[in-house]
């Protein structure tokens, strides 16, 4: 038979460098203009057949490597075929050839993602399981602008690159490939020829669903639809629940530290609970602690587990240590039905270097800025998004929203915001490039920021977002049609260094750190808080938040007590990291568990009791929660004893109808009679002693009730006399209805 193939273009595909595959292979017109050829390269083949209807021709062997051709000449319209080929055992094997296919994606798709403005890329690139010209299969997408050529190299192919080489579509960058009959479970990775030298570098999907267990790098065919919610009250309900003015008490977790069990099989040789095993154990918990939400360290897939997640390769992949991504919808869907919300950790400020990342993706510094000293972490070793590239921005939004829509997911805390902000963060003079006015804020980053919020917040209204931001960056959590970033929460950690400074010094000198404790309320309604005593406070040789508190043991309790009963009437949501609630002698180790033992002692048993009760109170009391960003919400009642080491101050319902009275005595003397200025006479109910024996205390003051007497104090003309127990908190409450303020 005449061949029809141009040799070069042949040699080309052979040797896995053709940048346009569909132009040889697959049905085509023959050079000559009569008739038409069907070429194949399948290099394990012996022999193939094509089959069409009925009709059955064995195909040539063009090259020896197995590209094979069969020629129409009296044929002049396209027609369906498939193949049958004989491997190197005398196996038939039925295909479809991935060639004969048209184009999956859009030009309206693709010109949205090379533009910036689509938002939801993930529906269309990465690995989709779909039905195609009426076949199933998986259509692969990747942005490569920069590549020669690129291939999908996988478990179906025997990593064979040149096997499945991708189409270029056009300017957009984006390459793709149809391959019909593979589906769910198949390993896979981009092999990337670069245009400047040829040389291959073999690439995760940055759109993977799933991916291997480290230090495997192959992402993993996932389809992404098959998941049956049984969350929808939660859904219908999320708006109201995460409300400004609603309770928000935040459990931090890292799933694969919370708790452990003894190895067993793969999927548990470190011990790691699953996804399934954490929505029957630590969901309960977590709800029987009384919190709200639970927040997550990154679940993004990561290679490295000392890096906690923070440093994602598989941005689209829940971490595959603990279950599959379906495993992760059950625990997400577990805690709806339960009434706890889900906070993803969220790192949108770097990504690492590992080779198979994103890091000089595709020959060229495509999702990072080339400069150093734009696109080099000084801190971590990683690398900064190039944010004012559309596709960059286009990769990040659509991760966002596909975790909130993809996952359920009902909130972002969004990692690092300081170091996007800033041009010269952790940079010398000279370290860093001006923005175009000169300035050391990053423009591109801050757009980025405000758009992400908006799209968040216009596409799913109940989600809240979290900035983690440092600085005195103002109008975090203004919208940003008012000139704010848009976050619904900043996390003030001002507040959490300066008190977390002032309780670790000895009481004996607290009076010389007054200010410390009493000056966040100078700023605490500058912006929306949440106050964070996170996993970055318990780490790095800082010592467990137990083991910080100076003194013996018992009064290292009573520290730990009244740390957490002011920060649970200071104005702010909140935030407390596992552990914490059980007194933690240990830093945490995400390689461990907690310390789950200590419950065995009375004293730990009783901590435990008093962050339950304390969250109890919080979600039950309105004054506590429903005001945590203006004056209206907070009385002070006296914050200059600072001899004593004494603040008291009032927390107001929004409508003045109801609040709470809180004194607080930070040194270990006993203040029996201690008078109190209250707003309105009458008797009140001591509904929190953070010295009660149930919580580990010295159980010595159990005075229920007192009366507020004609006796002017703190500028109040009534007050109450308390006896103030060492290191600890009172909360007082009127019995009956509180006359209007």
């Amino acid at each position: 038979m005449t061949v029809t193939a141009d040799a070069a273009r042949v040699e080309e595909i052979v040797s896995g460098t053709c940048r346009a595959p569909f132009d040889v292979l697959g049905i085509h017109r023959s050079p000559s203009g009569s008739g038409l050829a069907v070429r194949v390269f399948l290099p394990w083949a012996r022999s193939v057949d094509l089959a069409r209807g009925r009709d059955r021709r064995a195909m040539t062997r063009v090259h020896e490597d197995g590209f094979f051709e069969a020629a129409f000449p009296d044929e002049t319209e396209f027609f369906p075929y498939r193949l049958d080929a004989v491997d190197g055992s005398g196996r038939t094997v039925p295909l479809e050839d991935p060639y004969r296919f048209p184009p999956v994606l859009t030009e309206e798709q693709l010109k949205g993602y090379r533009d910036g403005t689509e938002t939801r890329a993930h529906r269309f690139m990465g690995a989709r399981v779909i039905a195609h010209e009426g076949i199933r299969g998986t259509c692969f997408a990747v942005w490569a602008p920069n590549a020669r050529a690129v291939a999908v190299m996988a478990s179906f192919n025997g990593w064979e690159s040149r096997r499945h080489p991708m189409r270029p579509r056009g300017s957009y960058g984006v390459w793709e490939l149809f391959v019909p009959g593979i589906g769910p479970g198949e390993l896979y990775k981009y092999d990337i020829r670069t245009a400047h030298d040829g040389l291959s570098s073999v690439k995760a999907d940055p759109f993977g669903f799933a991916m291997e267990m480290r230090p495997n790098t192959a992402s993993v065919i996932h389809d992404i639809g098959r998941y049956a919610w049984d969350d929808a009250e939660w859904m219908r309900e999320r708006e109201r629940r995460q409300a400004r003015g609603a309770p928000l008490c935040i459990y931090e977790a890292h799933l694969g530290s919370w708790k452990r069990r003894p190895a067993e099989g793969d999927r548990r040789e470190e011990g790691w609970l699953t996804y399934r095993d954490l929505a029957r154990e630590l969901v309960p918990y977590a709800r029987r602690m009384g919190f709200t939400h639970i927040e997550l360290l990154p679940v993004s897939e990561y290679p490295y587990d000392g890096s906690w997640g923070y440093q994602t390769v598989g941005h689209f992949a829940p971490t595959s240590r603990y279950g599959s991504p379906d495993d992760f919808r059950f625990f997400v869907d577990k805690a709806h039905q339960a009434g706890l919300g889900i906070i993803l950790d969220w790192v949108p400020a770097h990504f690492p270097r590992d080779a198979h990342g994103l890091g000089f993706f595709d020959g060229t510094h495509l999702y990072e800025h080339a400069d150093p000293r734009q696109g080099a972490h000084p801190d971590w070793g990683t690398l900064i998004y190039n944010y004012g590239r559309p596709q960059v921005s286009s990769f990040l939004i659509s991760n966002a929203l596909f975790w909130l829509e993809e996952y359920h997911v009902d909130g972002l805390r969004v990692d690092a915001v300081a170091s996007m902000l800033y041009l010269d963060y952790s940079r010398g003079e000279g370290e860093w490039i001006p923005n175009r006015f000169g300035g050391r804020e990053n423009l591109e980053a801050i757009e980025f920021i405000k758009r992400l919020n908006v799209e968040v917040h216009g596409a799913h209204p109940g989600v809240l977002t979290f900035a983690e931001e440092s600085t005195a960056w103002t109008a975090v959590t203004k919208p940003v049609y008012g000139g704010g970033l848009g976050f619904d929460l900043k996390w003030n950690m001002g507040w959490m260094n300066d008190t977390l400074e002032y309780v670790q010094s000895d009481p004996l000198f607290r009076k010389q750190l007054h200010e410390k404790l009493t000056f966040s309320i100078y700023y605490a309604f500058s912006e929306s808080f949440l106050l964070p005593l996170s996993h970055d406070e318990v780490v790095h040789m800082k010592k467990s938040l137990l083991d910080k508190m100076p003194g013996d043991p018992p009064a290292k309790f009573a520290n730990l007590r009244l740390l957490y009963g002011y920060m649970y009437s200071h104005p702010g949501k909140k935030l407390l990291f596992m552990g914490g609630e059980l007194g933690q002698w240990r830093e945490w180790n995400h390689e461990g568990q907690l310390q789950w033992e200590l419950l065995a002692d009375g004293r730990h048993k009783g901590l435990q009791r008093f962050v339950r009760d304390l969250n109890g109170i919080y979600r039950s009391e309105p004054s506590l929660h429903e005001i945590d960003d203006h004056w209206d919400g907070f009385e002070w009642i006296d914050f200059r004893d600072a001899s004593k080491s004494v603040i008291s101050y009032a927390r107001w319902t929004k409508a003045r109808d109801d609040f709470l009275v809180v004194v607080a005595n930070f040194t270990p003397v006993p203040r029996e009679g201690y008078r109190v200025g209250v707003p309105v006479p009458g008797k009140y109910r001591i509904l929190l002693n953070g010295d009660a024996s149930k919580y580990g205390g010295s159980g010595r003051y159990r005075k229920r009730i007192v009366r507020a007497r004609m006796i002017p104090q703190a500028e109040k003309p009534q007050s109450v006399a308390v006896d103030l127990p060492p290191l600890s908190v009172l909360y007082l409450k009127l019995c009956g209805t509180p006359h209007p303020a």
